[in-house]
């Protein structure tokens, strides 16, 4: 596939490293030291120019390629450039990352459409961090949740304590100590590193688990991994931005006998934060100051969220909250060189806006009968939802006698719209729903999976 990355900041250079091994990549922005880098990191093809001319998507090939996915900056730029590689080089796909909401509103729905603006795919990150912090939330004691198959399969991300029941136990007997933890593990990482387990492993104080459940099953299992936290009703946000201010009316509007404050160093923006909020309380100030922390009453409160344009803004007011008494943090990092410090530090939660923007891109690159793509820690893995085929030889055999690709591990069946977490008696059927988690390294055999021909076996 040829792909044109307009944009070479964190989130053009998080999508062009995931699409990069498997792809003809080209990447477009101004700035010549952020080309340079992304040049020298990745085998991409990089270039110095304005995304949105035509000229420059010519010279990037867009006479032949296949998606172009617009990250620049500038809402402006990005429509301009889908808008051109539309109507100049019918380029069959078109994403676009647009920030400002009122762009957004449903009132103006029709403006993505091909008949006025012909964008396939319009992303927001802010709503998109908004919405995983909000999932998290939704689940007490985890680090990351991802709905699929239509709400009834979740993948749940924890991390296992030093008082974790189910630490220092391999894996093929948890279902021996907890009958009804119907569960399936799907990743373990350690040390920084995540894999896909096999049944011998085991779990150890510190390990961040990933596990798929079936909904109705998920508060159980995670009170098997020693987290009984209660849901979250008195909460800070600091940021009032785009992510603050979305956040905070989502909670408004879904939360009853919510407690919650917000916190913004500029003066207009918290008089404008103010005005858009019915119940929340805006606290004007800088909370790095101990006087406005305690004037949100940190101490009482059961989540920080940290949602700034400033990461280490971001890390320090989580670790201050969390010194005066705040029951958990939640931690906007932009920079994923800091992801390996974050949990010894004491961050609970840590969300990346590339993340979550990446996932919603690699739905419309994975080949095969796809429905939705999750990007796990970074990129080091990916879940899956996708169907079975007909010609595929996972159909019609037991799991126990088929030798899946190192890094791949089925996660759940779905067959007439019920749930199985599979085992090894397990037999897929044509058409049946797959969740499947693979290592980054393993990817590429995944796709082949749910591809028409499946020739790696």
């Amino acid at each position: 596939m040829k792909v044109i990355i307009c944009g070479a900041g964190r989130v053009g250079s998080a999508i062009a490293r995931h699409l990069s091994t498997e792809n003809d990549v080209t990447v477009i922005d101004q700035n010549a030291e952020l080309v340079r880098k992304i040049g020298d990191a990745l085998d991409v093809k990089a270039m110095v120019g304005h995304a949105s001319r035509p000229d420059m998507l010519e010279a990037a090939g867009a006479k032949d390629a296949d998606m172009v996915i617009a990250v620049t900056f500038a809402d402006e730029v990005n429509m301009v450039a889908c808008q051109i590689a539309h109507s100049i080089f019918d380029v069959p796909t078109k994403i676009a990352r647009v920030r400002e909401q009122a762009y957004l509103d449903p009132a103006w729905a029709d403006l993505f459409t091909r008949d006025h603006m012909p964008i396939d795919v319009v992303i927001s990150p802010e709503i998109e961090v908004a919405r995983a912090i909000e999932r998290r939330l939704e689940v007490p004691g985890t680090i990351d949740m991802v709905p699929c198959c239509e709400g009834k399969v979740r993948l749940i991300g924890v991390h296992c304590n030093d008082d974790c029941p189910v630490i220092n136990t391999p894996l093929r007997q948890l279902t021996e100590l907890f009958p009804d933890l119907d569960i399936m593990i799907v990743g373990i990482v350690r040390d920084g590193q995540l894999s896909v387990p096999h049944g011998h492993d085991q779990l150890f104080a510190g390990d961040d688990v990933y596990f798929v459940a079936k909904a109705d099953r998920v508060a159980r299992a995670v009170t098997a991994f020693g987290h009984e936290e209660a849901a979250a009703r008195r909460m800070i946000i600091v940021g009032g931005g785009h992510i603050g201010l979305f956040l905070a009316q989502d909670l408004e509007a879904n939360y009853s006998g919510l407690s919650l404050k917000v916190i913004e160093y500029g003066a207009e923006q918290a008089v404008h934060l103010a005005d858009r909020l019915n119940r929340a309380v805006v606290l004007h100030g800088d909370a790095l100051e101990r006087e406005i922390l305690d004037e949100a009453n940190v101490s009482q409160s059961e989540a920080i969220i940290a949602v700034t344009n400033d990461d280490e803004t971001n890390i320090l007011v989580s670790l201050l909250a969390k010194r005066y008494g705040c029951a958990k943090s939640f931690t906007l990092v932009n920079n994923n060189a800091y992801w390996p410090l974050l949990t010894t530090l004491g961050i609970d939660v840590v969300v990346s806006p590339q993340e979550s923007t990446v996932s919603t891109i690699l739905q419309y690159v994975r080949r095969g009968q796809i429905h939705s793509v999750h990007s796990v820690r970074d990129g080091a893995a990916e879940m899956i939802e996708a169907d079975a085929l007909e010609t595929s030889p996972l159909v019609g055999r037991p799991l126990n006698e088929i030798k899946l690709p190192e890094g791949i591990v089925i996660g759940a069946i779905i067959h007439d719209g019920e749930v199985e977490i599979p085992r090894g008696s397990s037999v897929i059927r044509p058409k049946d729903r797959l969740v499947v988690f693979a290592e980054a390294k393993a990817v590429k055999k995944l796709e082949n999976l749910f591809s028409v021909r499946l020739e790696f076996f």
